[in-house]
Order: structure tokens, then C-alpha cells, then sequence
């Protein structure tokens, strides 16, 4: 994952023009965004008054992509709550560091599956990663809208989170690649209740890894829906003191090079999520061009 900065408390946001400030209880007159870098204001008309320019910048991407077929104001009945919901749990949190030279902004972001929706909060974060002024936010059905704000560096993904026992050093699934998550993710749904724990992986991954991706017995190349040639390495292990192990090491093929990026790789002795692997192209080791593990 990128390591850029984090905020340790997530910030709030309103819709449009609806602006909203956070201020603490007991909080004096003065209105306190960042104190470091002397954002220190004596009304909320004077803080709007300096922010007037990036909100207007925002709310004009906006409405600039924002489409008559999305989510209209009368439909919005609880976005307060929404907004709670997405602060608190967000999925995504991008750290923009380019829309603004003055300062860098936050992007959160969260999925609503019962409405096949997305939630989207923009905030100023303090020097000291108080969230401390709302821009906006706003819920859509439109993933070109949430992409133009899925930009800077990811610095949380609550995916990441969810697979980051499987993720060993020198894959892609380490680095929080969004494939090589989503692939791992995928495996995870369909593995097993019995197959091996999720403790055994890094242990596993650091003992047969290597081996898997070297000399494997089989080695199998398809396309996936986006397009990416993906190649999987099989290999199995009688001997070992786990029944039935095998270890699978997924790959991305360079269609110009036929390089390979390690995804990621994981245990089973689940011989039907391996058939699951077993897809596409069946190729000799040979054929296969190795860059290296990762």
C-alpha cells in the first residue's frame, strides 16, 4: 500500500453548498482548521470566504460529470446517515495531494450494496490529522463519478485489509494491487470451509513459494473479463506433512514480453479449488518466460 499520511480520525462532509464545520464541544469562538499552518478564523463566514475558491473548483468537477439519470435530491433521504456510515467504515480513502496547491485533500469512499451505490466524502485534514473543515460528499450510481475521485495515493483499502494474512513480501497482493486483491478475494469465496487455515499461509507461502513458481507440475495461462493474461503455477506435495497440499502461485503475463508478475499465491488441499486454477492454456514450464517470483 502507498504509505502516504493517514488520518487518524476521518473527517465529515455535506453535499453541494451544504457545508458543514467540525468544531469540538467547548470549542471558543475562534474557529481552529489548522493552527500549524495559521488557518485560524473568526466566523464561519470568513472560513467559507477562504475556502470559496476549492469548493467552487469541487462542486464544478462535480457537476461536470454528474448525470440526470443519477441519484436526484428527493431521493436522498438519509445521507447524514450515509455519511456517518462511510467516515466511520470507509472502503477507500485516497490521499490528493494535486487538486489543490495549497493543501492536500481526502477522498473516502464506501460501497452501498443494497443500493448498488457508492458514497464519496471530501475533507481538509489538520497538520496534526484532525479532520477539521467538510467540503462535500455526495452518493452515486455512476463508477465514472466515483473514479474521478479515486485519485493521489491509496492509503486505505479495507480489502487490503481483509486479505493481508495472504499477502507475502515480493507479490503484488503486498503492495495492495487492486487485481491481484480482487483475484485473492475471488479464491477466498469460492475455497473450502475445511481447506487450511488462513494462519498457515505466510508459513507455507515462505516454504513452497519459491518451489511452486520454479518447478511447477503444471502451468496454466487465461484471460480474464478485463482482458489480463493471467498464468497460473501448480504444484503439488505428497510428501508433506498436510494431506493433499498443493501450493498455487498466480502470475500477470506481459502480452509483449511474456514477463511474469507474481499476484499472489496460497495452500490448499482443496483438490476443486485447484481444478478451478486448471483453466485456459495448459503449458510446458518451458514455455513460460520467468522474470523472477515477483
Amino acid at each position: 500500500m502507498a504509505k502516504s499520511k493517514v488520518p487518524s480520525r476521518k473527517p465529515k462532509a455535506v453535499k453541494n453548498k451544504k457545508l458543514r464545520l467540525r468544531r469540538k464541544k467547548n470549542q471558543p469562538e475562534q474557529i481552529v482548521i489548522d493552527r500549524e499552518l495559521g488557518l485560524i478564523f473568526n466566523s464561519e463566514e470568513e472560513l467559507y470566504t477562504h475556502f470559496k475558491t476549492q469548493i467552487d473548483q469541487l462542486e464544478q468537477e462535480y457537476e461536470s460529470v454528474h448525470t440526470q439519470d443519477d441519484f436526484k435530491d428527493e431521493e436522498i433521504l438519509d445521507l447524514e446517515t450515509q455519511l456517518d456510515k462511510t467516515l466511520d467504515e470507509p472502503a477507500e480513502i485516497w490521499h490528493d495531494d494535486k487538486t489543490f496547491k495549497e493543501f492536500p485533500i481526502f477522498h473516502f469512499i464506501r460501497p452501498i450494496d443494497d443500493m448498488n451505490a457508492f458514497h464519496v466524502a471530501v475533507t481538509y485534514v489538520s497538520s496534526d490529522d484532525e479532520p477539521t473543515f467538510i467540503f462535500f460528499h455526495f452518493l452515486t450510481r455512476d463508477l465514472h463519478l466515483v473514479e474521478k475521485f479515486r485519485r493521489g495515493d491509496l492509503v486505505y483499502d479495507r480489502a487490503f485489509e481483509e486479505v493481508g494474512f495472504g499477502a507475502i513480501e515480493g507479490d503484488s497482493l503486498s503492495e495492495g494491487d487492486p487485481l491481484s486483491i480482487g483475484l485473492f478475494i475471488a479464491m477466498l469465496k469460492v475455497r473450502g470451509e475445511t481447506d487450511i487455515p488462513y494462519e498457515k499461509f505466510q508459513e507455507l507461502g515462505a516454504e513452497l513459494r519459491e518451489e511452486t513458481i520454479e518447478h511447477a507440475d503444471e502451468i496454466w495461462r487465461a484471460a480474464d473479463m478485463n482482458g489480463h493474461n493471467v498464468v497460473n503455477f501448480i504444484k503439488e506435495y505428497p510428501d508433506h506433512i498436510i494431506p493433499n497440499l498443493y501450493y498455487v502461485g498466480s502470475t500477470l503475463e506481459d502480452a509483449s514480453s511474456q514477463m511474469h508478475t507474481l499476484l499472489f499465491s496460497f495452500p490448499t488441499n482443496d483438490e476443486s479449488l485447484v481444478d478451478r486454477y486448471r483453466q485456459g492454456d495448459n503449458l510446458q514450464a518451458e514455455e513460460v518466460v520467468q522474470e523472477s517470483s515477483h
